[in-house]
Protein backbone atom coordinates (compact mmCIF):
# COMPACT_ATOMS: atom_id res chain seq x y z
CA UNK A 1 0.00 0.00 0.00
CA UNK A 2 0.80 3.30 -0.70
CA UNK A 3 0.58 4.72 3.07
CA UNK A 4 3.20 1.26 3.82
CA UNK A 5 5.62 2.81 1.36
CA UNK A 6 5.74 6.27 2.82
CA UNK A 7 6.12 5.08 5.89
CA UNK A 8 8.83 3.45 5.19
CA UNK A 9 10.68 6.33 2.83
CA UNK A 10 10.20 8.68 5.93
CA UNK A 11 11.65 6.56 8.08
CA UNK A 12 14.78 6.09 5.44
CA UNK A 13 15.17 9.57 5.29
CA UNK A 14 14.53 10.07 9.07
CA UNK A 15 11.64 12.37 8.70
CA UNK A 16 9.28 10.28 10.49
CA UNK A 17 9.17 12.78 13.40
CA UNK A 18 8.58 15.65 11.13
CA UNK A 19 5.83 14.07 8.56
CA UNK A 20 3.06 16.49 9.73
CA UNK A 21 4.88 20.02 9.13
CA UNK A 22 4.87 21.74 5.97
CA UNK A 23 7.76 21.69 4.12
CA UNK A 24 8.28 25.12 4.18
CA UNK A 25 9.18 25.12 7.88
CA UNK A 26 12.18 22.25 6.85
CA UNK A 27 16.06 23.07 6.95
CA UNK A 28 17.66 23.03 3.37
CA UNK A 29 18.71 19.58 4.43
CA UNK A 30 15.84 18.16 5.29
CA UNK A 31 14.38 19.46 1.65
CA UNK A 32 17.03 17.93 -0.05
CA UNK A 33 16.22 14.11 1.89
CA UNK A 34 12.68 14.77 1.05
CA UNK A 35 13.46 15.13 -2.51
CA UNK A 36 15.52 11.89 -2.86
CA UNK A 37 12.39 10.40 -0.73
CA UNK A 38 10.10 11.52 -3.54
CA UNK A 39 12.67 9.93 -6.06
CA UNK A 40 12.53 6.83 -4.56
CA UNK A 41 8.87 5.93 -3.49
CA UNK A 42 7.75 4.62 -6.90
CA UNK A 43 11.21 2.20 -6.55
CA UNK A 44 12.62 3.03 -9.69
CA UNK A 45 15.26 0.61 -11.37
CA UNK A 46 17.67 3.58 -11.94
CA UNK A 47 17.95 6.91 -9.81
CA UNK A 48 20.29 9.92 -11.02
CA UNK A 49 21.47 11.99 -8.24
CA UNK A 50 23.90 14.63 -8.71
CA UNK A 51 26.24 15.63 -6.09
CA UNK A 52 23.13 15.52 -3.45
CA UNK A 53 25.11 16.37 -0.45
CA UNK A 54 26.57 19.72 -0.92
CA UNK A 55 25.49 22.31 1.23
CA UNK A 56 23.62 20.79 3.74
CA UNK A 57 24.31 19.69 7.34
CA UNK A 58 26.45 16.15 8.32
CA UNK A 59 23.22 14.94 9.80
CA UNK A 60 21.16 15.01 6.85
CA UNK A 61 24.83 13.85 4.82
CA UNK A 62 24.44 10.81 6.50
CA UNK A 63 20.86 9.86 5.73
CA UNK A 64 21.49 10.52 2.24
CA UNK A 65 24.56 8.04 1.88
CA UNK A 66 22.48 5.35 4.13
CA UNK A 67 20.02 5.92 1.99
CA UNK A 68 21.80 5.47 -1.07
CA UNK A 69 23.30 2.25 0.54
CA UNK A 70 19.96 0.87 1.30
CA UNK A 71 17.98 1.56 -2.50
CA UNK A 72 21.18 0.00 -3.82
CA UNK A 73 20.48 -2.67 -1.80
CA UNK A 74 17.24 -3.39 -2.73
CA UNK A 75 18.35 -3.57 -6.61
CA UNK A 76 18.26 -0.09 -7.71
CA UNK A 77 21.06 1.37 -10.09
CA UNK A 78 22.38 4.72 -8.45
CA UNK A 79 24.66 7.12 -10.95
CA UNK A 80 26.02 9.10 -8.69
CA UNK A 81 28.04 12.59 -9.38
CA UNK A 82 30.00 14.24 -6.58
CA UNK A 83 33.29 16.04 -5.89
CA UNK A 84 33.50 14.72 -2.47
CA UNK A 85 35.94 11.33 -2.56
CA UNK A 86 35.64 9.69 0.62
CA UNK A 87 31.54 9.47 -0.97
CA UNK A 88 32.86 7.88 -4.13
CA UNK A 89 34.43 5.60 -2.29
CA UNK A 90 32.04 4.60 0.49
CA UNK A 91 29.11 4.59 -2.42
CA UNK A 92 30.32 3.19 -5.84
CA UNK A 93 31.27 -0.26 -7.52
CA UNK A 94 32.48 1.49 -9.77
CA UNK A 95 34.13 5.28 -10.37
CA UNK A 96 34.68 6.95 -13.38
CA UNK A 97 36.64 10.18 -13.17
CA UNK A 98 35.81 13.18 -15.81
CA UNK A 99 37.79 15.86 -16.55
CA UNK A 100 36.53 19.41 -18.71
CA UNK A 101 33.32 16.80 -19.45
CA UNK A 102 35.00 14.03 -20.89
CA UNK A 103 35.78 10.40 -18.91
CA UNK A 104 39.14 9.96 -18.76
CA UNK A 105 39.47 7.09 -16.41
CA UNK A 106 37.09 4.35 -14.82
CA UNK A 107 36.98 1.41 -12.76
CA UNK A 108 36.86 0.16 -9.29
CA UNK A 109 38.51 1.64 -6.26
CA UNK A 110 40.99 -1.09 -6.51
CA UNK A 111 41.87 -0.76 -10.25
CA UNK A 112 41.75 3.24 -10.53
CA UNK A 113 44.34 3.11 -7.11
CA UNK A 114 46.78 0.80 -9.26
CA UNK A 115 46.92 3.98 -11.35
CA UNK A 116 49.77 5.17 -9.42
CA UNK A 117 50.88 2.20 -8.04
CA UNK A 118 51.34 0.71 -4.44
CA UNK A 119 53.21 4.70 -4.11
CA UNK A 120 53.19 6.30 -0.55
CA UNK A 121 51.19 10.12 -0.53
CA UNK A 122 52.96 12.74 1.63
CA UNK A 123 51.05 15.85 1.96
CA UNK A 124 53.58 18.19 3.76
CA UNK A 125 52.61 22.04 4.71
CA UNK A 126 55.71 24.28 4.58
CA UNK A 127 56.12 28.26 3.86
CA UNK A 128 59.38 29.88 1.68
CA UNK A 129 60.14 32.71 -1.00
CA UNK A 130 58.98 31.07 -4.00
CA UNK A 131 57.97 27.25 -4.92
CA UNK A 132 61.44 26.37 -6.89
CA UNK A 133 61.40 23.93 -3.54
CA UNK A 134 58.55 21.28 -5.99
CA UNK A 135 61.58 21.90 -8.63
CA UNK A 136 64.15 20.39 -6.40
CA UNK A 137 61.99 17.65 -4.88
CA UNK A 138 60.77 16.51 -8.45
CA UNK A 139 64.78 15.76 -9.35
CA UNK A 140 64.89 13.52 -5.72
CA UNK A 141 65.46 9.95 -6.48
CA UNK A 142 62.21 8.24 -5.63
CA UNK A 143 60.06 10.85 -6.26
CA UNK A 144 57.37 10.27 -9.12
CA UNK A 145 55.43 13.56 -8.75
CA UNK A 146 55.13 16.99 -7.00
CA UNK A 147 51.75 18.99 -6.82
CA UNK A 148 51.07 21.89 -4.98
CA UNK A 149 48.43 24.44 -3.87
CA UNK A 150 49.39 27.84 -3.64
CA UNK A 151 47.51 29.38 -0.63
CA UNK A 152 46.91 32.77 0.57
CA UNK A 153 49.62 33.57 3.08
CA UNK A 154 49.31 36.60 6.40
CA UNK A 155 51.54 39.39 5.12
CA UNK A 156 53.73 39.10 7.88
CA UNK A 157 53.94 35.18 7.55
CA UNK A 158 54.94 34.65 4.07
CA UNK A 159 53.64 32.83 1.51
CA UNK A 160 52.23 29.09 2.18
CA UNK A 161 52.02 25.89 0.12
CA UNK A 162 50.19 22.47 0.73
CA UNK A 163 51.93 20.05 -1.56
CA UNK A 164 51.12 16.53 -2.39
CA UNK A 165 54.76 14.00 -2.99
CA UNK A 166 54.24 10.50 -4.67
CA UNK A 167 56.93 8.46 -3.39
CA UNK A 168 58.48 4.73 -3.75
CA UNK A 169 58.92 4.44 0.15
CA UNK A 170 58.26 7.59 2.47
CA UNK A 171 61.14 6.37 4.99
CA UNK A 172 63.88 6.67 2.18
CA UNK A 173 62.21 10.31 1.33
CA UNK A 174 61.27 12.25 3.99
CA UNK A 175 64.72 12.95 4.81
CA UNK A 176 65.72 14.15 1.12
CA UNK A 177 62.34 16.14 0.95
CA UNK A 178 63.90 17.92 4.20
CA UNK A 179 67.40 18.23 3.18
CA UNK A 180 66.39 19.60 -0.35
CA UNK A 181 64.12 22.25 1.60
CA UNK A 182 66.64 23.64 3.57
CA UNK A 183 68.61 24.23 1.11
CA UNK A 184 66.44 26.42 -0.75
CA UNK A 185 65.61 28.17 2.13
CA UNK A 186 61.60 26.61 2.78
CA UNK A 187 60.23 26.07 6.26
CA UNK A 188 58.29 23.10 6.12
CA UNK A 189 55.26 23.16 8.91
CA UNK A 190 53.66 20.02 8.81
CA UNK A 191 53.62 16.42 7.12
CA UNK A 192 51.01 14.08 6.95
CA UNK A 193 52.09 10.39 4.75
CA UNK A 194 48.91 8.55 3.19
CA UNK A 195 48.46 5.66 1.38
CA UNK A 196 47.42 6.46 -2.11
CA UNK A 197 43.14 6.78 -2.69
CA UNK A 198 40.92 8.25 -4.88
CA UNK A 199 42.16 11.99 -4.23
CA UNK A 200 45.61 11.00 -4.95
CA UNK A 201 44.48 10.01 -8.48
CA UNK A 202 42.48 12.68 -8.74
CA UNK A 203 44.89 15.19 -8.93
CA UNK A 204 47.66 12.90 -10.77
CA UNK A 205 45.09 12.74 -13.87
CA UNK A 206 43.81 16.14 -13.40
CA UNK A 207 46.64 18.40 -11.82
CA UNK A 208 46.01 20.29 -8.92
CA UNK A 209 45.92 24.11 -10.42
CA UNK A 210 42.62 25.40 -9.32
CA UNK A 211 39.38 25.53 -12.30
CA UNK A 212 37.04 28.13 -13.30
Amino acid sequence: MLKNRVDEILALIGLTDRQKDRVSKYSGGMKRRLNIGVAFIHRPNVIIMDEPTVGIDPQSRRHILDGVKAMNDEGVSVLYTTHYMEEAQELSDRIAIMDFGKIIANGTHEELVKIVGEQDRIDIGLSGPDGSVVEKWSDLEGVSQVTFDEAIGHEDAGREYTVTVLVDDSNLALPRLFEAASSVGVRINSVDIQEPNLETVFLHLTGRGLRD
